[in-house]
């Protein structure tokens, strides 16, 4: 590495150290002030944060790859995330949440259910939930960040040492400055890492033409639309995509796009699940400001990373592609140090590393934040020491803070195929979320046991899925006809959604008819305070009764409507720098014109309908 590129890192990451000792002094007002930086930070300014960490370096690698092989096509596959569970915030989840005034996502959980064993129980599957995926996010941090760093930096450490380094300097500010600090941070951050993605979509553009990438991809690469089949043919280019396209199981692209959507849209009702998007929610000064705050987060978060990708992407198909050809199972994790080493000069790759180191910080400062949230609100105060002063509950939490760091860096260092035992765990857990997270906002009869219950039924059921792999082995022994008419599906765990679905929302109904419903007083505070829309009938008519002047503004038709022109308004978003980085200006003005119309109907049917919280209601 240049001096001047290793100055520009290590005069960043003072920087970011400074900031947070800087600000300690706001941390440490109180729980309240540390982990939600006293609701006093703007909505825009939070946004930007929530965006920052969203822009991690290991996914937007994964998009590289994915851009590579699938081109424009490619814009779809995130819905399997679901990309587009934002939209669902801006325009009607995150003012849900903020009206409840809790601080955690646990904590959230009393405005629902009340107190009891319900209460309790849901309580303690979410903060299960919250810390197994902080944990496990953490120490997937800590390998990325170990690849990344033994990769680029000087020295002969170890990836293991490099990570403890990079993550000790991190932890610095997170644990001092608390919310302050990452807010600040992530800010700093997400400036850093669009000023290099603008960066290299340029460079892109000044070394590849619009006709180089053409001869460079199969018929249909530059395209949105598929049809029932995906119908990429790499064969005279670059055959080992072939057979990616065909173990990622999007072969049939119609239907799992199909699929993707619908997981995507419960998985979005859902809502947020407990980590750092819902204490961004929660920081917010009103439920006005929250919904604010999560739209502009596909604003400023889609359009430079999608000009990274694409810039990498182009450079990567031209130049890097004979590389690829040579290899029998292609590494496209190679193709960001290839891009830097070969097409950033001096100074620009000081900014551009300096960036992705950013993106790895900015994610796991926020989500160490969160995480420690959960120690300190919703074990530490509720179970240990209810009555305990400001100072104790401030050193629980720098406690907390340092205590999830370590777990992820001891759990990084034992661990030798981090990734696949962390997908393991979580992807069980967030398979068990979608269902009783939808039915608690829509459906007054759930209890907290019968939350508790879809949850738990939820997670064994998609842990018993990740055993597929051995199921389908035996059935090519047992039934090679079968096995060859299911392998497409099976590829891809996507179609095994509604197994997921429909079996943890049968546990969660069941249960809560054959169990007490919630109280009745918890229920009608909820619903007046939240104002949800759903079969919430019986308790709307009691509200009623109290206050004959009550009127709920939920309106689940323009909710949806406005639902979709985001969506549409979100893959415009997408696609538009990476059609400007492949000059298809045709296609690149059409996605301009639909950002602008859609804009224009959210501007009249969603943001104009925002009503400004009284002081009571935030």
């Amino acid at each position: 590495m240049h001096p001047i590129d290793l100055a520009i890192i290590l005069v960043y990451i003072a920087a970011v150290v400074v900031a947070g000792i800087v600000l300690s002094r706001r941390a440490a007002e109180g729980v309240e002030g540390y982990f939600l930086a006293g609701r006093s930070v703007p909505w825009y300014l939070l946004g930007i944060s929530n965006a920052s960490g969203m822009f991690d370096i290991t996914g937007t690698m994964w998009m590289v790859m994915l851009l590579f092989v699938y081109g424009l096509k490619s814009t779809w596959i995130p819905w399997v995330w679901p990309m587009f569970n934002q939209i669902f915030m801006m325009v009607f989840l995150a003012a849900w949440v903020r009206r409840s005034k809790a601080v955690t996502g646990a904590d959230w959980l009393r405005t629902r259910f009340g107190a009891g064993r319900g209460l309790e129980l849901a309580h303690a599957g979410v903060v299960l939930f919250a810390l197994v995926a902080v944990v496990a996010s953490v120490a997937v941090a800590f390998k990325g960040v170990g690849k990344f760093s033994a990769t680029f930096l000087p020295g002969d450490l170890t990836a293991n040492q490099y990570a403890t380094i990079v993550m000790g300097f991190t932890a610095l500010y997170v644990v001092v400055g608390g919310m302050y600090s990452v807010v600040f941070t992530d800010v700093l951050q997400f400036l850093l890492l669009t000023v290099a993605s603008v960066m290299i979509g340029f460079i892109a553009m000044s070394k590849v033409s619009g006709e180089a990438i053409a001869a460079a991809t199969p018929a249909g690469w530059d395209t949105l639309w598929f049809g029932w089949k995906l119908k990429l043919d790499w064969s005279e280019l670059l055959p080992a995509a072939n057979n990616a396209i065909e173990n990622d199981g999007y072969l049939l692209f119609a239907p799992f796009v199909a699929m993707a959507l619908i997981k995507g849209l419960l998985a979005s009702v859902a809502g947020p699940t407990p980590g750092y998007d819902m204490q961004r929610v929660l920081a917010t000064r009103d439920d006005r400001e929250a919904s604010l705050m999560s739209g502009i987060v596909s604003l400023v978060l889609f359009v430079p990373r999608y000009f990274l990708i694409g810039g990498i992407t182009a450079l990567a198909l031209i130049y890097y592609s004979d590389s690829l050809r040579g290899q029998a199972q292609p590494d496209y994790e190679q193709i960001l140090p290839y891009v830097i080493e070969n097409f950033v000069p001096v100074g620009v790759s000081g900014i551009l590393l300096a960036g992705l180191l950013a993106a790895f910080m900015s994610t796991f400062d926020s989500t160490v934040n969160s995480g420690a949230a959960y120690l300190v609100v919703d074990v530490f105060q509720r179970y240990v020491k209810p009555d305990a002063k400001k100072s104790t509950l401030m050193i629980a939490s720098y406690s907390a803070s340092i205590a999830i760091v370590l777990v992820g860096i001891f759990i990084g260092w034992r661990a030798n195929n981090i990734n696949q035992t962390i997908q393991w765990i979580v992807g069980g857990l967030y398979g068990g979320y979608a269902a009783p997270n939808v039915l608690k906002w829509v459906w007054w009869r759930l209890n907290g046991v019968g939350y508790f219950s879809g949850m738990a039924v939820g997670v064994i059921v998609a842990l018993a899925i990740t055993q597929k792999a051995e199921f389908m082995d035996w059935l090519g022994t047992a039934a090679p006809a079968l096995h060859e008419r299911l392998l497409p599906v099976a590829s891809n765990d996507v179609y095994l959604f509604p197994i997921l679905l429909l079996s943890s929302g049968f546990a969660a109904i069941v249960v809560s008819l054959v169990t007490s419903p919630d109280d009745e007083s918890v229920l009608k505070e909820f619903y007046r305070t939240v104002r949800p829309w759903g079969f919430w009938t019986p308790i709307r008519k009691l509200v009623e009764r109290d206050d004959p002047n009550f009127c709920s503004d939920a309106n689940f038709l323009r909710d949806m409507v406005n639902c979709g022109v985001g969506i549409a308004w979100q893959v415009a978003l997408c696609a538009l720098p990476v059609f400007v980085v492949i000059r298809k200006w045709s296609e690149a003005i059409g996605c301009l014109a639909v950002i602008v119309v859609t804009m224009l109907v959210l501007k009249i049917n969603w943001y104009d309908r925002l009503k400004v919280s009284t002081p009571s209601e935030s």
